[in-house]
């Protein structure tokens, strides 16, 4: 009977999300998070405003995280804090990223993991050239959501699971190709590189 309440427990705050935008996507390598300097994978997960199926999905995991994590929170207190008043993880693009237009009209989460992630194409086959998980490639996700109280701080956060890439997207890096970059477009009159 434990093993069917640690299921119901899990899947109540775990979520797929439907189609949403990878963000400073680390899922190749690890990269430092935080003040600790701890080594983990991760990626801000871009969801459009209008998939509500995806938002009422995570909300609904963040309130099943705060009640399964209702005595972490309390801590040494008498009481637990209010929902409303503890860090979660899911943001407003529009308020806390107004001049990035890849998270207009957005909410976003970051969500990360001390290990790699499962990665997958379509056909649910393992990804293996690196140069096909970017920051701007349009994925579903798998992440689970949380209860933490540490070092004062209290709140929800977001564990990375897996990712399933769905299409390509222009690159998020701001960053150009080579090819971009020495162009048919360019042209320096001032030096003479063949000479």
């Amino acid at each position: 009977m434990a093993n069917k309440e640690t299921k119901a427990a899990v899947s109540a705050t775990k979520v797929i999300t439907g189609k949403c935008h990878a963000s400073y996507a680390h899922l190749n390598e690890p990269t430092k998070i935080g003040d600790d300097g701890k080594l983990k994978y991760s990626v801000s997960v871009i969801i459009p405003k209008s998939n509500t199926v995806t938002l009422d999905k995570i909300e609904a995991a963040i309130q099943a995280a705060y009640e399964e994590g209702e005595g972490r929170l309390k801590g040494n207190g008498k009481t637990v804090p209010a929902l409303s008043t503890l860090k979660t993880p899911l943001r407003d693009g529009d308020a806390e990223r107004p001049d990035d237009p890849a998270y207009e009209n957005a909410h976003f989460l970051n969500a990360n993991s001390d290990t790699a992630p499962g990665i997958v194409d379509l056909a649910r086959n393992p990804i293996l050239d690196r140069n096909e998980i970017y920051s701007g490639m349009y994925c579903r996700f798998s992440i689970g959501f949380y209860a933490f109280n540490s070092n004062g701080n209290r709140g929800i956060a977001c564990g990375l699971n897996n990712v399933q890439k769905l299409a390509d997207g222009e690159p998020l890096s701001g960053r150009c190709s080579a090819e971009d970059d020495f162009g048919d477009d360019y042209v320096d009159d001032d030096e003479d590189f063949l000479g």
